[in-house]
């Protein structure tokens, strides 16, 4: 499979080069996919508004839909958490100030993490697998949070995104971990990243520190922006509408990490890794108690969540994997 994608970068296009693979390989550098020159930025993978062209223009190609490209993967994953506001974001979260253990989050986003894991939902990515054949587990683990009271407004660079991490494993808020994902969020009225709604709605990536690899996610305030970014109607399946459009993201970025942690490993001809080929779509729905729609229950809580592309067979959208 050839891959020759053009990258906006400092104003001009610059031709990736081409790469052909669609078996497991020894780790070898891989080309980057197009929108990920966000602001320049070659190191992020963004979720783009809807409409998704992945959600109605899938490209068939051979095998799967979907290709490895020789790097690494999660085996098992790991979530922190790091709400950077002045003010608690979501119900029931973090007070400003505080950190502990994901048990200690009473956000919904929290229960939604505490709940991933072991899911048949997220068992989907178990069909990914590295270069040894050692596959994805179907394991989440919500292991700390960092409410920093310290919040910004306005735009927040990238970089600035990357420091605020940082600053949680010097002043000891945080632990790092090579195989944790940091999930940054912030509230209402904050362009973070500095392209939220226009350029994405959620977006992963990694860095380098002094610490090590660091994997993270921007998680943008997506009920800002709900013709954009948020597939949910009225007050949500849990009437926590801000949280419940949140979950749908954070699956989003969760498991495009867990596969393509370095931004080379698994992603199909367009770059599109595993998440984006089933972006704002949702497969079977129900209506639930309060009226709201939702397609799965993890926990015993109705969620809205975005379908994930299984790889194996054909391939496809699914929301679960028995």
């Amino acid at each position: 499979m050839k891959r020759c994608l053009p990258l906006a970068a400092a104003g001009a296009m610059i031709v990736a080069a081409c790469s052909e693979t669609s078996t497991p390989t020894a780790p070898t550098p891989a080309p980057t996919p197009a929108f990920l020159a966000v602001q320049g930025e070659q190191h992020i993978h963004v979720m783009l508004p809807k409409p998704h062209p992945g959600a109605s223009a899938r490209l068939k190609t051979r095998g799967t839909g979907i290709f490895y490209h020789g790097g690494p993967i999660f085996y098992t994953t790991n979530v922190a958490a790091i709400y950077w506001s002045a003010a608690t974001i979501y119900n029931g979260g973090p007070v400003p100030g505080t950190r502990g253990g994901g048990a200690q989050d009473g956000s919904l986003v929290g229960f939604f993490l505490r709940n991933l894991g072991g899911s048949p939902y997220f068992n989907i990515n178990t069909t990914y697998f590295d270069g040894t054949g050692t596959h994805v587990q179907n394991s989440v683990s919500y292991t700390q949070f960092w409410a920093d009271g310290n919040g910004p407004s306005g735009t927040v660079s990238d970089a600035q995104v990357q420091q605020e991490v940082v600053r949680g494993f010097t002043s000891g808020a945080l632990t790092y971990d090579p195989s944790t994902l940091y999930a940054v969020f912030s509230g209402p009225g904050v362009n973070l990243g500095g392209g939220f709604g226009t350029q994405y709605c959620a977006y992963h990536g990694h860095f380098s520190s002094s610490f090590g690899d660091v994997k993270y996610a921007v998680m943008p305030y997506d009920w800002s922006d709900p013709a954009g970014c948020s597939a949910i109607a009225g007050s949500g399946p849990n009437g926590d509408p801000a949280a419940d459009t949140e979950v749908n993201t954070l699956a989003h970025e969760t498991e495009e990490t867990t596969t393509d942690e370095d931004l080379n490993a698994w992603y199909d001809r367009r770059g599109f890794e595993n998440a984006d080929k089933c972006a704002w779509t949702f497969g079977t729905t129900y209506t639930t108690s309060n009226g709201s729609t939702a397609n799965m229950n993890l926990g015993g809580r109705d969620f809205l969540v975005q379908r994930n592309w299984v790889n194996v067979g054909s391939g496809g959208c699914l929301q679960s994997w028995p």
